[in-house]
């Protein structure tokens, strides 16, 4: 049986070819996770694999104790990331995107909605499939909106890389993998140890 197409309020399916805005986001009932990248709309069709969700639970689990008693918070997946170019109306914002972790350390950026504003570290487990929107849309977005540090965790590979934003272009680490303790420079002090990480994952 084929799945039904989604559609917005109107009644008319989306696409590819029209662009939206939060304001159109808002608006939406659907079952998958979607996010919007400059007004494209991006559909998650199925859920994360099992790996990736034991690696997002063991990186949240180490940063959500970290900073218990930081004022930084972490979130998780679904956590809506509105990232403004003009302004922060609905209807001028066109980037919403649902990392599967970020940290933020302002507490201005956040409201009952999710973040609004660049958080200071992104973390993004690639599934397949989604390694374009990843590796491409999503790193330009996050360069332009001021994002200090991009993570990419390659479960398939076991590997690790980190962006870091020095005047404002990101500036890639060595690729990371079993055996390396990853800095993070957007929290001093805060060290991820790869082997815990890429344990017991088989």
């Amino acid at each position: 049986m084929e799945k039904e197409e989604i559609k917005d309020q109107a009644g008319e399916p989306f696409t590819e070819y029209r662009r939206y805005t939060y304001a159109d986001y808002l608006s939406w009932q659907y079952d998958e996770m979607v996010e919007l990248i400059k007004g494209r709309l991006f559909r998650n069709a199925a859920a994360p694999r099992r790996v990736h969700q034991e690696i997002s639970g063991k990186v949240f689990n180490k940063l959500f104790t970290f900073l218990e008693s930081l004022p930084c918070k972490a979130y998780a997946a679904p956590f809506d990331v509105r990232l403004p170019v003009k302004s922060k109306k609905h209807e001028d914002i066109d980037t919403v995107v649902q990392p599967d972790i970020c940290v933020v350390c302002d507490p201005d950026k956040l409201d009952e909605l999710g973040c609004v504003g660049a958080p200071d570290l992104i973390i993004e487990i690639l599934s397949p499939g989604n390694n374009k929107k990843e590796l491409k849309y999503k790193y330009e977005v996050y360069e332009e909106a001021g994002v200090k540090e991009y993570w990419i965790i390659q479960p398939a590979e076991q590997t690790l890389l980190t962006y870091t934003l020095i005047n404002g272009k990101y500036v890639p680490s060595r690729l990371q993998t079993t055996g390396d303790l990853v800095e993070c420079r957007s929290l001093p002090g805060f060290y991820l140890d790869l082997e815990y990480v890429f344990r017991d994952l088989d």
